[in-house]
């Protein structure tokens, strides 16, 4: 079974909700293919701040309302991450919004320092592996993919096994290399499919980012990529049957096991 995956590459408005959502809305209403799953950036709907208490949502705020409406109205999965207050905490939450209703959510585990980020936030402790349409997606946040082993593909119990990695991001294009070095690696290394989407344009506080968002293959290949610097929508279909018969061929042994194949 394949799965259609789109990405969006945009710039976003400072800490502007309601022009954001406006912004995606109209991106998400051009898309002309069908298409099973919606990536969005981190922190879509503000931008990378850090002032959590201001732009704070809580999970019946406007943004999860917008992406229940966005993802019943495309029949497809909407997912990005934003900042979630709950018990007095503060979470860049990725949350994915199926087209039935049915909400995941994901803390971002590792937290940017550089930035102060874990000053103004507090880290997630569990991964998310979400089954959709005979497939096994593992999506996470920015930093998460400096960090090799809480991403390792296993067929452990406590970590299941995946065939998809999604990273949304903000990453500067100073270290535009390693984001897209990284990408590869970690498809490489985990046999799966890695989607990673990041934002264009200039924030309030100086930083450039010139996307490079991409979705790559098992093989460290990417199938499809947008251009740098600029505002771009694609469309690319993950092969399930491609996937396996590439495990099949060249059997990666982690933890003791081999990866699971999917029939």
């Amino acid at each position: 079974m394949d799965l259609k995956v789109t990405i969006i590459q945009a710039d976003l408005l400072w800490e502007n909700v309601d022009e954001n959502l406006a912004m995606f809305s109209e991106k998400i209403n051009a898309i002309s293919e069908i298409t099973d799953v919606i990536v969005l950036p981190e922190m879509f709907n503000t931008g990378f701040s850090m002032l959590s208490e201001k732009i704070a949502e809580t999970m019946n705020g406007k943004t999860i309302a917008w992406m229940k409406k966005q993802a019943e109205k495309s029949d497809a999965v909407i997912t990005g991450s934003l900042v979630i207050e709950e018990d007095n905490k503060y979470y860049n939450r990725l949350v994915w919004a199926q087209p039935d209703g049915e909400l995941h959510t994901y803390d971002k585990r590792h937290l940017f320092r550089m930035a102060d980020e874990h000053k103004s936030f507090s880290s997630g402790k569990k991964r998310l592996i979400v089954n959709y349409k005979g497939w096994r997606i593992c999506p996470m946040v920015c930093y998460d993919l400096r960090f090799p082993v809480w991403s390792r593909n296993s067929s452990k119990e406590e970590s299941p096994a995946y065939d998809v990695l999604i990273y949304m991001a903000n990453w500067p294009e100073a270290r535009k290399t390693h984001w897209s070095k990284l990408l590869e690696a970690r498809a490489i290394e985990n046999q799966c499919y890695v989607v990673g989407v990041n934002r264009v344009g200039e924030d309030e506080n100086g930083f450039s980012y010139s996307g490079n968002s991409a979705v790559v293959n098992f093989m460290g290949e990417a199938i499809a990529s947008t251009a740098e610097k600029i505002e771009s929508t694609e469309t690319c279909s993950l092969s399930l049957g491609e996937l396996n018969t590439w495990r099949e061929k060249f059997p990666l042994s982690l933890d003791g096991d081999e990866f699971e194949v999917i029939r």
